[in-house]
């Protein structure tokens, strides 16, 4: 491999081309420039290096510019988004540098120049983006407010144009926001030093710290939005949040070299509009993706949408549930409405629609190809019939007013546009015939031009008798006629040989270089006129870009509502109740993930917690249901808060303000904590956190230590929960010891996960009912799980002598005596040892001694693992 080398500020001893490059290259320093150099976007030295490991191309070199190798690689531009799209995904960023001088008129060099600068957070080309997630460009401006830290937060999503700013004052509400907003781009000031735990975004960019400042971040929005201050949006008073939307504009600005008239607005996103979730209970709920790394998550299981942008906006519902419920009960009358009327109907509209949002963007950006163009023209046909499908839809008049049907732009879309167009305006061919006079009259022209050869063609294979001669083009030698070698006999003397082949031979004729010209001229005429009238369509789509965002929205708030409805009737979901009284109350509750996934009936179970029992202490076996108890319990309070409709009989819900989850555990090497410490972590943000409306599922706490650190930790958490935060909890657990301890307490209640022996096996039953479990059927799940029978019989043993050994019995008893005011249950003696004291030994025969011991040993092996509790 050629050995790259750091070109010096002094360009002088280089070629010319090579100074043009170099040039250039000094200005994007930290990013790969793609150099246009006819059909190839090439890149050198350390670029070249660079991008030939990351995409696994060649690396090469270019002869030598003062004095030395030029290592080189490039892609065909034809296929450049391929490649572009995996350094984009690597977090890299692209410089497209394109030829913009007439290369007939220039000498030296043709002029070249950055057109724009893709990077993984702004781009909005349609071949490179999720179309069903957001990509989000994300700054982060941390500032020191009075003795905390204060976050300021921006989010856009440059395909769409939505801005968002929020402050958090702590390093895990920092967490959480990042693990929602799940960035693909992030800056932040270069005077701090990023933590990887805030968030791991491979795409981040230390910008300058002057570039957060308020001031100036103010100003800058301020002319985006063509006001004079802030005030109308909300956000004045977000000092550090207006910080770091600034440096986000600007950088935006720099990278796409154009005017962003699409981001109109920007929207501060309050905690308490919505039920807040951490980053851990974001992943333990697999809202968007599954923990395992699959693709199956509450939101692939419930997503029915029909558009691209609908899909995005129901990931967005999920992971940011709304507080406000007038407006989730105006959601709840347009489910239930839409679940009386033709879904199949409403879907064939949106549909035809598609994903007008990101068309949008890309109309305001000036990179809109023609086949935005003739989405655009679909989506307003289908408009008015969408909005004739919902006129008999009182619930629905909210979305339905918003929808503009702007018959005037759909018109000239409908008269500019041929049905199908090329992919590319350069191609021409876009505009249709009868669109415009001058365009028709270059092109017939230029048909009339071409008509002309062919009857060149035809009269010279007359005259020369090669009935294979035929006209050809190309760009080097323009129009020649050719014919095979094995005809040169027959060419005429007025023939000039042009260009000779290994099988044939090129000439011209002056009568074909005069029509050559002709030709080309009124089709360069066409083109150039075609490509002006296309930019016109831009701008007048443009001038409507407003309506047609409002459009947008409504279209996607409109596709959510009709998919709660379709999986409302395929899966038999009910309208939740909305109340003011702390509780939550479910019937027939059944996990939505789950129960899409088996074939057989769900088992549904019950949840009950109010002001009389806001605690239910959970035991039963492991894979007995405990954990999916408690996950569709908070599914099912995610979808209620989403407007959605939820899996369950009957479902009353109170007041939720934070949802937490301390379920399953991991290492987090990086960042040098082991599984107890991540567990205990959880464990202190739901203590610190936790409110009476908060919901809390806690799933073995202190299972990752000694069994009585364990013991005395799910203890005291559990105590505090009570007494303390007094949050609505379903608390999991194996340690029998609370369901006599922590039970007692107010407000608290057991429940158990049924489950069954038979012939030394277990089956689960799935159901939840009242009281506590009395047995955990560990050795029995480890034989599910396939442990060597050797090893499962000295487990029982072992298991057997521990409940007997009186140490044990000494330990508990001290352990239980840290309760106060509740006395620890008498341990009950094994059934066996009441007969053995009962045997009169003296009085046996050697036979019957054996025979007794022969009937206890079958009775062990029988009744193996039963604990006393």
């Amino acid at each position: 491999m050629p050995k790259a080398t750091t070109p010096s500020t002094d360009f002088s001893a280089h070629t010319p081309m090579m100074q043009q490059y170099l040039r250039i290259k000094a200005e994007h320093a930290d990013t790969l420039l793609f150099y246009r150099m006819g059909d190839f976007y090439e890149l050198f030295y350390q670029d070249a290096q660079k991008a030939a490991e990351l995409l696994d191309i060649s690396l090469t070199q270019r002869g030598a510019s003062n004095g030395k190798p030029i290592p080189m690689a490039g892609v065909p531009y034809h296929a450049a988004e391929n490649y572009l799209a995996r350094l984009l995904q690597l977090g890299e960023s692209v410089a497209i540098c394109e030829q913009v001088g007439d290369p007939a008129t220039s000498k030296g060099p043709v002029e070249r120049k950055v057109v724009r600068v893709l990077t993984p957070g702004t781009v909005t080309d349609e071949a490179l983006l999720n179309e069903s997630s957001e990509n989000l460009l994300v700054a982060v401006y941390p500032q020191q407010a009075t003795e905390q830290s204060l976050f300021g937060i921006a989010s856009l999503d440059l395909a769409s144009g939505r801005f968002s700013v929020s402050e958090v004052s702590h390093e895990a509400s920092l967490q959480a926001e990042l693990q929602r907003l799940n960035p693909a781009e992030l800056l932040y000031p270069d005077t701090v030093s990023w933590q990887t735990a805030w968030h791991p975004c491979e795409a981040r960019r230390a910008r300058p710290d002057w570039e957060f400042a308020s001031d100036s971040a103010n100003a800058l929005l301020c002319r985006q939005f063509n006001v004079q201050h802030l005030d109308g949006f909300g956000v004045s008073h977000l000092k550090a949040a207006l910080g770091a939307a600034g440096a986000l504009l600007n950088y935006v600005k720099l990278t796409q070299r154009a005017a962003l008239p699409h981001i109109q607005a920007i929207h501060a996103e309050q905690s308490s509009d919505a039920v807040q979730m951490d980053a851990a209970t974001q992943r333990n709920l697999e809202l968007v993706g599954a923990l395992s790394g699959g693709t199956v998550s509450l939101f692939s299981t419930i997503n029915c949408t029909a558009t691209a942008m609908g899909a995005r906006l129901l990931r967005r519902w999920l992971q940011r549930p709304i507080r406000n419920t007038q407006t989730l009960e105006c959601r709840y009358d347009a489910v239930a409405a839409l679940q009386e009327h033709d879904l199949d109907a409403i879907r064939k509209h949106l549909r035809e629609i598609g994903d007008l949002e990101r068309i949008l963007s890309r109309i305001a950006l000036r990179s809109a190809r023609p086949r935005d163009l003739t989405r655009l023209r679909s989506a307003l046909q289908a408009i008015p019939d969408l909005k004739r499908e919902l006129s008999s839809l009182a619930a629905l008049t909210l979305w339905r007013e918003q929808l503009a049907e702007l018959p005037e732009l759909r018109q000239t879309l409908e008269a500019a546009l041929v049905e199908a167009p090329p992919q590319l305006i350069r191609d021409g061919g876009v505009l249709a015939d009868g669109f415009d006079e001058e365009l028709d009259e270059q092109r017939a022209l230029a048909a009339g031009a071409t008509d002309f050869l062919k009857q060149i063609e035809t009269r010279e294979r007359e005259r020369t008798g090669i009935q294979t001669l035929k006209v050809g083009y190309n760009k080097v030698h323009g129009y020649y006629l050719e014919a095979s070698r094995a005809a040169a006999a027959q060419i005429p003397a007025d023939y000039q040989r042009r260009q000779t082949l290994k099988n044939a031979e090129r000439y011209i004729i002056p009568e074909l270089k005069t029509y050559e010209d002709k030709v080309l001229q009124a089709q360069s005429r066409a083109l150039a006129r075609e490509k002006w009238l296309y930019d016109a369509l831009l701008n007048e789509a443009a001038e409507h870009l407003q309506a047609l965002q409002v459009n947008a929205r409504a279209v996607a708030e409109i596709d959510v509502l009709h998919s709660f409805a379709k999986q409302a009737l395929r899966q038999n979901y009910c309208r939740p109740s909305l109340t003011t009284t702390r509780g939550l109350h479910l019937q027939a509750a059944r996990h939505p993930v789950i129960e899409a996934q088996l074939e057989a009936p769900f088992i549904a179970n019950d949840v009950a917690l109010d002001e009389q029992h806001f605690m239910l202490l959970i035991t039963g076996p492991n894979m007995g249901g405990k954990s999916t108890y408690m996950r569709q319990t908070a599914l099912i309070a995610v979808l209620a808060y989403c407007g959605s409709f939820v899996p369950a009989a009957a479902a009353e819900l109170g007041p939720i303000d934070r949802i937490f989850t301390r379920i399953g555990a991991s290492d987090d090497l990086a960042s040098g904590r082991s599984t107890f410490m991540v567990e205990m972590t959880e464990a202190a943000t739901i203590l610190h956190n936790a409110s009476p409306q908060s919901l809390v599922l806690m799933d073995e706490i202190g299972r990752g230590t000694s069994t009585y650190d364990g013991l005395a930790l799910a203890w005291a958490c559990a105590e505090a929960l009570l007494q303390q935060n007094r949050a609505l909890t379903l608390f999991a657990t194996h340690y029998f010891e609370l369901t006599q301890s922590i039970a007692q307490l107010p407000g608290c209640k057991n429940v158990h996960v049924e489950a069954s022996e038979h012939d030394d096996t277990i089956v689960f039953e799935h159901r939840v009912s009242e009281g506590a479990a009395n047995r955990s059927f560990g050795v029995q799940v480890a034989q599910l799980a396939g442990l060597p029978l050797p090893v499962l019989q000295r487990a029982k043993q072992v298991l057997y002598e521990l409940e007997q050994a009186p140490e044990q019995a000494q330990s508990k008893q001290q352990v239980l005596s840290l309760e106060t005011q509740t006395a620890p249950p008498a341990p009950v003696e094994h059934p066996m040892v009441k007969e053995l004291e009962t045997l009169e030994v003296n009085g046996m025969t050697p036979l019957e001694a054996l025979q007794w011991l022969a009937r206890w040993q079958q009775q062990l092996s029988r009744t193996g693992t039963k604990r006393r509790d």
